[in-house]
Order: structure tokens, then sequence, then C-alpha cells
């Protein structure tokens, strides 16, 4: 492969981390009480996981789900395990901190945190809970209620998602996306002007189903970027997956209520134990919903006649793991504290994960970077394997040092635009490889 530009160093902290420390800042940073690793006893047998997103919720009971575990296998990464199981990035990695979102250890056993304490609203129509980043919509009556949930993408700090009460106005698939000015000229600053209008396709950040609300501006819809699904990403919207909001525009009827909170303290009940979940959050409503929630528990106390162990709920409001833990029982040996995690089998394919086509000499490709570290270069080609839509990335071996590789692409025009988005993105210089031609006669094949 000829190299049109010169090969630049690349250094291993990798500035482009800091454009996902929001992943890293709302972890907690230690183990919860009785959820240790070590103390989970792997059952002899694995259990198949059949993907849901739709619970019964019994008559007085608050907590769903059920939190699992699954061992990681080479190649895994964190926003791959999560879409397979409809789970956020930020609640995989607040379940487990320490563990590297992009190459994490083979072998690692980590939680499924597939149990959820429902928000403390109505449960009628659509409830989304900004600190939890989840989704709950209500079906049936208060003698047959379920529940479907899915993980979203909300506001970031700067441009939130609006809270309040509000329904759904009109529903539309391939939707086309007319740039707000703001947003239009927040990418021309950058250098990337955007049209007035995105048809639907790939480009398209609405994804293919749409559901328009009432607050002016503000959608939940489907996204080309599903590895920020479960972050403080968008510029105020909801989005899910590809294939949860098509689940979700199926189920919603127009008209129905959506009801937007921000719950980072949750209080649950479950076969007479007292659950409580706690999710790190950034709004500076955290000091009131922690005084409703400290109210709450001191009344609990009260009525119950009996003390709460304060100690452990510190424990877990320090934690901040975004896990229902049980920490107090309404009498005596009411409760059999929840059923006990489950252990599943790796599915032989994670639905979602980036396929990685195979280089070819005769395309044109990017260099887009050479390091020394090996785990650097495979983090880096994680990362740019997971923008949206997809760059494919690879790592290659060469002498002592580690490529990444962007490509194949079927000519200049595409390889040229891969090189913009990695720069307006990521910060990557790219670096332009031209197709290997071989010459026979004079003439290039």
């Amino acid at each position: 492969m000829r190299r049109t530009t010169k090969l630049l160093p690349f250094s291993t902290t990798l500035r482009l981390v800091a454009l996902f420390v929001v992943i890293v800042s709302l972890n907690g940073c230690a183990a919860m009480s009785g959820f240790h690793e070590e103390d989970q006893l792997v059952p002899v047998h694995l259990e198949e996981y059949t993907a849901q997103n739709e619970f019964p919720v019994a008559k007085g009971d608050d907590v769903i789900g059920r939190l699992k575990y699954i061992s990681l296998e080479k190649g895994d990464t964190l926003p791959d395990i999560a879409r397979h199981f409809s789970l956020g990035l930020n609640g995989v990695t607040a379940a487990n901190p320490g563990v590297d979102i992009w190459v994490p250890e083979a072998g690692k056993r980590i939680m499924l945190p597939l149990s959820f304490i429902l928000p403390d609203a109505p449960r009628k129509g659509i409830v989304i809970n900004l600190a939890a980043l989840r989704l709950f919509e209500f079906k049936g009556n208060s003698e047959q209620l379920a529940v479907l949930t899915y993980p979203v993408g909300v506001g970031t700090e700067e441009k939130p998602t609006p809270r309040g009460l509000m329904r759904v106005e009109r529903k539309v698939t391939r939707p086309t996306w007319h740039v707000p000015v703001s947003i239009a000229r927040d990418h021309l600053k950058k250098g990337d002007p955007l049209p007035a209008a995105v048809l639907p396709g790939p480009l398209n950040p609405l994804g293919e189903y749409a559901l328009y609300l009432s607050a002016p501006s503000y959608l939940i819809h489907g996204t080309n970027k599903p590895a920020s699904i479960g972050l403080r990403a968008s510029n105020g919207c909801i989005r899910l997956f590809p294939e949860d909001v098509k689940k979700l525009y199926g189920n919603t009827p127009v008209r129905i209520p959506v009801n937007i909170v921000d719950q980072p303290y949750l209080l649950g009940l479950s076969d007479g134990v007292v659950y409580l979940e706690v999710h790190a959050s950034t709004e500076d409503s955290d000091a009131a919903e922690f005084d409703k929630i400290y109210a709450k528990l001191k009344t609990l106390e009260k009525k119950s006649g009996r003390t709460l162990d304060w100690s452990n709920v510190k424990k877990v409001l320090a934690e901040a793991r975004g896990i229902p833990a049980p920490i107090f029982e309404i009498r005596q040996g009411s409760g059999k504290g929840g059923a006990e995690p489950m252990e599943v089998r790796h599915p032989a394919t994670l639905y979602g994960r980036p396929e990685i086509p195979g280089l070819r000499t005769d395309a044109w490709s990017v260099l887009a970077a050479d390091v020394r570290d090996e785990t650097d270069a495979e983090r880096l080609s994680a990362i740019i394997n997971h923008q949206g839509p997809q760059i494919p990335a690879r790592v290659i071996a060469k002498n002592d040092s580690y490529r990444v590789v962007a490509g194949p692409f079927n000519n200049s025009r595409e390889a040229k635009d891969a090189i913009k988005r990695l720069k307006i993105d990521l910060e990557i210089e790219g670096t332009l490889i031209e197709p290997i031609t071989r010459e026979r006669g004079g003439e290039k094949r």
C-alpha cells in the first residue's frame, strides 16, 4: 500500500478517550454490598438468555426483572454486550466499575443489570426516567398491568431533555430530519456543514421510526449511533436502539401520555423487601430528590417500628451502581430478598455487533494510528467501529507496532469522507492510503 502523506506518530493516551469521559464520570467506583462477584455462586449449568423487554407488574410491587451474569469472550466490547441485552452503555459500566469499555478482559464475569425499580410516577402511558436513562411503557390496568422497558439516550447537560407531562402527537416512519438552526450552526463551527434537511437513510440521525412529542422539536426516535444509547449525548431528543424503537412504535398509539422525570433515587417494594436503586446524576435536583427519599425511609422506619440499617443505605448511595439493592424487610422474615442472579450463556453472535469486512489491496483505506501498544490499538479500532454510521477498522501488526486501518472504501471520496469524520468526531488525523495497482504492458490494472 502506498501512502500519500507522511505517517504521523500517535499518542497512546488518545485524546479521543476524553469524548467518552461522560461514561466514566457517571460510574460508581466500588463494589456494592450484597453484589460482590466472588459472593455469587456460578450455577453448574448456564441458562440460555431470551431477550425480554416486557414484564408483568404484580400488584403492590415496584421491582421488575432479574439480575444476570455473563462471562466475556475475546473481542467483546461493553457497547455490544449492552445492545444485545437491551441495556444502556452507562447501565453496564456503572454496574461493573473498572471494566474496560472497549477491550474488556476475556473470561471476565460481569453483571447484567436487568432488574429495575419502576419510577415514582403514575403507571400510565410512557414514563422516562432521565437519571436511569430508561423508558417504561405501561399496558393494561391495576389488576393486570405489564410494562415494556428500553434503554435510551438523552440530552446533554448543555442541551437537556425537557421534563414534565406531554404526549405523542404523531408517528412517522422513515422521517426526514429538518435540521434546527442551532444544530446547523454548531456543526458549521466544527467544519461540518449540514443540509437544511437530511432524507431517510444511514446518515439520518432519526433512524427509521420517530414519535413526535407535544413539546415542540422533541422526539422519541431511533438512531444511527447505537453506541450512544445509555448516554447523555443527544440534543434533547430521546434515542432508542433501532430494534427497540421499532417495537415501541408498533405498541404506542397517538395521544398517549409521556411523563419525563429525573429520579436518581428510587425506592421499591417486592415480596416484602424494600429496595434502593441509585443512579449518579449531574442535575441540580439531586438535593431535593434525596430529601424525598430520606423522608420516605424515615417514615418507613417509623411505621415498621424497626431500625433501618443506615450504614447500608449510605453505601448504596455512595456507590450509585444503578442496581436495586435490598435494604429493609417490612417485617422480620417477610421476604426472601429477591431471586438469585442467573448465569447466562454467552450468545454465539451478539446482536448488532459491527461487522468488519476484510481489507482489500485494490480498495482505498485510511491509516488512523500507528502505536506501540496492542491494547491501545484494539481500543481505538473498537471506538472507530462504533461510530455512527460505522467506519470499519481493524488492527494490523507490522514489525514492532500496531496499525489501525479503516476501510475498505470504494473510492477516494468515501475514504476522504472517513478522514473528515475521524477528525470531527474523534480528533484523529487520518492518512489516506491509495489502492495498489498492478501494471502490465505499461497499462495500470
